[in-house]
């Protein structure tokens, strides 16, 4: 695959990890190399179990590799970053059960330090996603679909440059897909370098470039 080095916002280099006890270890991630652009959009495909949210993981600092690097805006990765910076949104969601909705989505903002825009950025977003009226609530009150709407905002919320998201569609209805889909991408057309793992085909279809995860390795769909 080919790749340009010196703008890539986000980077994997020969990213290698393993799963398991030493006697029957297994290597989830082969000397994965990858790239991704400011004003990219790329997803990632494959099959389950293949480690899309293993390689998710590392590359937000959540998880490190048993060998190989990850840059992230140039600078060599080592610890999860601000949310400004790179923002995820796990596949578990990873809500805050003591926050409320509210709460959850303004708290990137809260450790930047930014707290005179936090009334111009939540509320837009959670109406955008249909979860305003769902403000209030803490995650356990709400669907889990509504939590993955309100795990979005927050990955957004503080306008990351690098962005990250694990199955953002899987448990979404028609109407909320077509939604997460135009902010996804607009995150990308806005500047960010994106990045998504996902089964599911009208993601990719709106992506700028696919690739697959199997057998460890990573190459163009």
């Amino acid at each position: 695959m080919s790749a340009d080095h010196g703008t890539a916002a986000l980077a994997a280099r020969e990213v290698v990890r393993w799963f398991g006890a030493p006697t029957g270890a297994r290597r989830v991630l082969d000397a994965v190399d990858l790239d991704v652009r400011a004003g990219e959009l790329v997803t990632i495909g494959g099959p389950s179990g293949s480690g899309k949210s293993a390689l998710l993981a590392i590359l937000c600092g959540f998880d490190r590799p048993d060998s190989g690097t990850v840059l992230l805006l140039g600078e060599p990765l080592t610890k999860p970053p601000r949310w400004e910076r790179c923002a995820i949104l796990p596949q578990s969601i990873g809500l805050l059960d003591e926050l409320t909705l509210a709460e959850n989505v303004a708290l990137p903002i809260r450790l930047t330090g930014q707290r005179t825009v936090l009334a111009g950025r939540v509320a837009p977003l959670l109406a955008e996603l249909a979860v305003d009226h769902l403000a209030d609530r803490f995650p356990h009150e709400v669907s889990f679909g509504q939590r993955q709407r309100a795990a979005l905002a927050r990955a957004l919320v503080a306008g990351p440059r690098v962005l990250v998201a694990d199955e953002p569609t899987a448990h979404l209805d028609a109407d909320a897909v077509t939604t997460v889909l135009r902010l996804v991408r607009g995150c990308a057309d806005g500047g960010a370098a994106v990045l998504v793992a996902t089964h599911d085909p009208r993601v990719h279809a709106v992506a700028d470039r696919t690739l697959r995860l199997d057998g460890g390795r990573l190459a163009a769909a």
